[in-house]
């Protein structure tokens, strides 16, 4: 019908315990993200 869109963009934001936001994903799928997370919040 000539329309054109991006669909659903996925982020993930890490914010720290004063609510200020310390990493941010962007476009990540959710296969494997949940380990990228974990060793962000690890390092």
């Amino acid at each position: 019908m000539g329309r054109e869109y991006m669909g659903v963009t996925r982020s993930t934001f890490l914010v720290d315990k004063s609510g200020k936001i310390t990493k941010i994903f962007r476009r990540v799928k959710p296969a494997g993200h949940s380990q990228e997370v974990f060793e962000a919040l690890r390092g």
